[in-house]
């Protein structure tokens, strides 16, 4: 078991280290503040994307940057998991740099599941697109009217009629849904309530311009919209597509997820710990470079052990997912299920933490715009509900430990 680079990775994360240092980082404030004067306010339908991401897009495009996340050499970088890891960490020290290089959430879930599941046509429509990263995807799972932490009570319906597939219900928290160039979601419901409550639901693809469906409102999150993006509520009102549609066969949706969410987890994890690098940098040069009570703040109130405790904890997390991205690329999502609940509550606790130290070394300028630490603490809470809550991932590890010991 070897976490270290390989020639592979080591090439791709010192050329994306480079890109971000001279494209990125540069114009983050410019575009974080102007995000938000684009789109000042809740109504959806007129928000934009900075004008400086999709030049970013193409410059990533052409730097060979482009779709790291995919395992497969001729669509993309065929990078494995343990690969792309270390590429998603340094993405993730700013929350719009995914995007730029055709990696982000919920696409990237989207497009492995078109990838690992669709069909021939579905790839042809939809998967080509969005790895052209000529349009948005989106993933409704999530509903208001139920507790959506057990995903088995999901009341949205997918009934077979003829040709057709008629689809019914609500949706909520479906992230990228405000975006301008969202046009097709992954709809998950209940489809066969005779069968066993892990083969009652199934996946559609559903064009966003089909009739019956309605986008209610974009949902704030902290107090702010997340716009561009956005993550809203859309209602299927008998909606009808083809079943052709269908992804892999009604009943299948539980299988398809759990292949779509192993990887996944791995990505959000790895971003969530570049951005916890990204706090502590700016927590270590914030202690340096102010004074207090005639001493450097690093040197006050114990935030030297503070520091410490992040480098520790930051570490810890690392080590922990690449041994979950590590047991996914050798033994499969089914083997590492342990390690992919463990990183889901472990990674988004330790964000949090060294996130709400660096505010507090930042005083009110952790709270406002002029640092990104209010957002990387909103995504830091965000993450600990976003694929289920940390005690859904606690009772799998419980369950997956305590059988180890039970008799045959």
């Amino acid at each position: 078991m070897d976490f270290a680079h390989n020639t592979k990775t080591q090439d791709y994360l010192s050329r994306l280290k480079e890109f971000m240092d001279q494209h990125v980082y540069p114009v983050e404030t410019q575009i974080y503040g102007e995000t938000h004067e684009l789109n000042p306010d809740g109504n959806w339908r007129k928000w934009q994307s900075h004008p400086l991401i999709e030049p970013l897009k193409q410059k990533a495009k052409t730097a060979g940057l482009w779709n790291l996340f995919l395992p497969d050499a001729k669509l993309a970088k065929g990078l494995s998991c343990l690969e792309y890891a270390p590429l998603a960490e340094e993405m993730g020290r700013c929350t719009f740099a995914p995007e730029i290089f055709n990696c982000n959430a919920p696409d990237t879930g989207n497009m492995e599941v078109l990838y690992h599941f669709g069909n021939e046509g579905q790839q042809e429509r939809w998967l080509k697109p969005l790895l052209a990263g000529e349009i948005r995807s989106v993933f409704g799972m999530t509903e208001p009217d139920v507790a959506s932490s057990d995903a088995t009570n999901m009341q949205a319906t997918v009934v077979q009629d003829g040709d057709e597939l008629v689809l019914n219900g609500k949706k909520w928290w479906t992230t990228g849904l405000g975006h301008p160039n969202a046009k097709v979601a992954i709809f998950m419901a209940l489809s066969n309530p005779e069968n066993d409550k892990h083969s009652q639901h199934s996946m559609v693809i559903v064009p966003l311009d089909r009739p019956g469906i309605s986008i209610k409102r974009m949902l704030q999150a902290y107090g702010d919209y997340d716009a561009p993006f956005g993550h809203g509520e859309m209602h299927f009102d008998n909606v009808r597509v083809s079943k052709q549609n269908l992804l892999v066969g009604m009943g299948q949706g539980f299988a398809i997820a759990q292949g779509r969410l192993g990887p996944g987890r791995i990505h959000h994890c790895m971003r969530a710990i570049g951005a916890a690098e990204k706090a502590l940098e700016l927590a270590i040069k914030r202690g340096q470079s102010r004074t207090a009570f005639g001493q450097p703040l690093i040197k006050l109130g114990g935030n030297g052990e503070r520091i410490a405790d992040a480098r520790i904890a930051i570490d810890q997390a690392r080590l922990l997912t690449l041994y979950a991205a590590w047991k996914i690329d050798n033994v499969g999502v089914k083997h590492a299920m342990t390690e992919i609940s463990a990183i889901k509550v472990a990674v988004p606790r330790m964000l949090e933490q060294v996130v709400d130290m660096a505010v507090q070394i930042h005083g009110g300028a952790g709270m406002c715009n002029d640092f990104p630490l209010a957002r990387l603490a909103a995504v830091a809470r965000a993450l600990r509900l976003a694929d289920g809550p940390d005690e859904v991932h606690q009772a799998m590890v419980t369950r997956l430990e305590i059988r180890k010991y039970q008799s045959n």
